[in-house]
């Protein structure tokens, strides 16, 4: 069974019993009384209603002088309490979802910002909420990044802790998939100009407070299923009870409207249909703790359904970024002197390929890195049309020149130079030939870069002195435990399915040490968004995540997807989902989480089917005695008198609510188990709980208030 890792940050989590959350619930609770609100929950709305009409009768009574004033009274309570500690869990599960709220709240500062001219110039300082789109600002070290926007000049450590709670300051720089920026997020080194792109009030902060707070939940469909099917029920029940008065008469008797009311309310749902909004709410907040936001319950209840999983290959999968694995030299050249050469070509490089260049050469054969002054060099920067970089200096007290980059252009280079000798030397170009030993070098490289490219590496070529050396190996490296990660997915019935721009031989090789079950090489956008539409078309619901504007159209179509905090713009807008922590392995935390929000509620629906089959024949005998003294061999619990069994029936039903608030927020524990494991274990453990739990509470409830008299 998958589990969370250990290091997995997750959100400190709100008790029930917080005088934070409490408080404020037990007050909104009684706001929720309101009609207009409780209409949303049918069934809570008949309780309320029977309620109110109670409440009128107890009134009545008490002006009039009837009899049994106490028992009405204790009924009337009752049913309130029923209708508040409804609403007390729907109004905890928001409240743990504001006190989130709170926090982001303090990232939305009110700041000034530095607006710039066309020329790029500092025109004046103006207020954070008159920024509109298309505006241009400078943010420099200290400052608060004043709106949403995009860096369109400059590099700058940026904090993100406010939103991400990561205390690791990221990178932001122009063009690329990193170039968003948050508002509320501080600067904490160099500059950038941003271009805002949010208009005042509609931030991706203010979005994120409004999600949060739960204010633009949606239900799922199916919870409107299981409403409508609630619903029903009571319906039905509004039917049966009133049909009960024809058959007292029929039998010589009469029933007040007092048992009519209990016998209504504990025929109905009221368990279920008290929790079923918790327990939506409670799904998003959930996620909320693991920092990921959802746009709606439809989004973590589809997480809970998912069929195929599409994950992109780096960052994802892959470490990001390819690191050094090996050195392969050719023949005649010793691995060590390779590692001199390609550590000499790499002090300047400040790529994560670089400086994992220098650091294998270092720890594989002892070659510690240079001083840059001492070597009197020239470094030759990478660019995309040499496709090379490397150093020129006197080291050692001769001259050295070394390269490193793609085969085929220091195949290039090194040709070009034996050419140059040549001339230098009298001769002519044509007249140019390599050897048979050059001939085989370069036989065995191309050897070599092919054996590196098959095994899914990139193979970066080194010369020096126009003599070639052998290939660096650079890896995509597999995160750690992601095998295991996948496995558990496919437990679950997911397929998971990885993409990536690299050819097909490289996609399978790492295809194949991450253990997913399927790939998609040299994808595009179309590629993307035809192969999530082919599984949608099969039946199957599907996640995606991404980064980049050139996932936006398939973040769209897919069923689940899951945006990056550090993406762009187009990618957060288009998912319905934004992970803070920009962890797209995050997405097996999602899922799990959308199935035990559908577990839950699988759950909690079969407590309350089979609590109120058990609470008709608990109560339903003691209550029709005087009718039909037959009955009394169905009163298996002894209850002392009708009073007692409707009054004990009344309040076990409005306490189960609150025992089940617990569950319905944390939800059940899940398991990576099938459809049918799944239904026979509900059964086992709430269909046979609910059947048990009504006959214990509502005997002992009924020996406390004969014992106190209250009947």
């Amino acid at each position: 069974m998958h589990t969370v890792p250990k290091d997995r940050k997750r959100s400190p989590v709100a008790t029930v019993l917080d005088p934070a959350i409490l408080g404020p619930a037990l007050a909104e609770s009684v706001r929720k009384l309101d009609p207009r609100l409780m209409i949303r929950n049918p069934v809570m709305f008949c309780v309320e209603v029977v309620a109110a009409l109670t409440t009128l009768l107890f009134l009545r009574d008490l002006a009039t002088g009837a009899g049994g004033i106490g028992f009405a009274l204790q009924i009337v309570v009752w049913l309130w309490f029923t209708v508040l500690f409804a609403n007390v869990a729907e109004a905890i599960a928001e409240g743990r979802g504001k006190a989130q709220a709170a926090t982001l709240r303090k990232a939305r500062t009110e700041n000034s910002a530095r607006l710039l001219g066309p020329d790029g110039a500092v025109v004046q300082l103006v207020p954070a909420t008159s920024l509109k789109p298309g505006d241009l600002v400078l943010v420099e070290a200290g400052d608060l990044v004043p709106s949403d926007g995009e860096v369109i000049e400059g590099v700058a450590s940026v904090n993100e802790a406010a939103i991400t709670g990561e205390s690791a300051p990221v990178i932001r720089e122009s063009g690329g998939d990193r170039s968003a920026v948050t508002g509320g997020t501080q600067v904490i080194s160099d500059w950038i100009k941003v271009r805002i792109t949010a208009a005042p009030g509609s931030t991706f902060l203010d979005r994120m407070i409004a999600l949060v707070e739960g204010a633009q939940r949606q239900k799922t469909p199916n919870e409107i299923a299981l409403n409508i099917l609630l619903a029903g029920m009571t319906i039905i029940f509004v039917i049966a009870v009133a049909t009960i008065p024809g058959f007292a008469a029929y039998a010589g008797g009469s029933v007040g409207v007092l048992v009519l009311v209990a016998l209504f309310v504990t025929l109905i749902p009221t368990t279920i249909g008290a929790l079923l909004s918790a327990i939506g709410i409670a799904g998003m907040d959930r996620l909320v703790r693991f920092n990921v936001l959802a746009m709606s319950g439809r989004a973590v209840e589809a997480a809970g359904d998912v069929d195929t999983l599409l994950l992109d290959k780096t960052g994802t999968i892959t470490l990001g970024n390819r690191q050094a694995a090996e050195f392969l030299p050719v023949s005649g050249v010793s691995e060590r002197d390779l590692a001199d050469a390609a550590q000499l070509a790499s002090l300047a490089d400040e790529t994560p390929e670089g400086r994992s260049i220098v650091v294998l050469a270092k720890e594989a054969y002892g070659i510690r890195g240079r001083e840059m002054a001492e070597l009197h060099a020239h470094f030759i920067p990478f660019s995309a049309q040499t496709r090379i970089s490397g150093i020129d200096g006197d080291i050692g007290g001769g001259g050295i020149s070394v390269r490193k980059g793609a085969v085929d252009a220091v195949l290039a280079h090194v040709q070009g130079s034996a050419r140059s000798a040549a001339v230098g030397r009298g001769g002519t170009v044509a007249a140019v030939r390599p050897g048979p030993a050059v001939a085989a070098a370069e036989q065995e490289l191309t050897a070599i870069a092919e054996r590196v490219a098959n095994a899914g590496g990139t193979p970066l070529a080194v010369a020096r002195d126009g003599r070639l050396l052998g290939i660096v190996h650079l890896k995509d490296i597999v995160k750690g435990g992601i095998r295991e990660r996948f496995a558990a997915l496919r437990q679950m019935g997911i397929r998971t399915v990885m993409i990536t721009g690299d050819n097909p031989m490289t996609a399978a090789a790492i295809a194949a040490e991450a253990g997913v079950d399927d790939f998609l090489a040299q994808a595009t956008p179309e590629a993307k968004l035809q192969l999530i539409r082919d599984e949608q078309a099969k039946g199957k619901l599907v996640a995606m995540c991404g980064d980049g504007t050139n996932d936006a159209p398939a973040l769209a179509q897919a069923d689940v997807g899951v945006a990056m905090n550090t993406g762009t713009m187009a990618a957060r807008e288009a998912g319905n989902m934004v992970d803070l922590d920009s962890d797209p392995t995050k997405l097996i935390e999602i899922v799990e989480i959308g199935k035990q929000l559908l577990m839950t509620r699988g759950a909690l629906t079969t407590f309350s089917i089979a609590n109120d089959v058990a609470k008709y024949f608990a109560i339903i005998p003691a209550m029709f005695l005087a009718f039909y003294p037959q009955l009394q061999a169905l009163n298996v619990m002894g209850l002392a008198s009708p009073q007692s069994a409707i009054l004990s029936a009344i309040i076990f039903n409005a306490l189960i609510i609150v025992a089940l608030i617990p569950l319905s927020l944390k939800g059940v524990r899940y398991r990576a188990v099938g459809a049918a494991a799944l239904l026979r274990r509900n059964l086992l453990v709430y269909g046979l709980g609910g059947l048990a739990v009504p006959f214990a509470g509502i005997k002992a409830i009924d020996v406390i208030v004969t014992t106190i008299g209250l009947v």
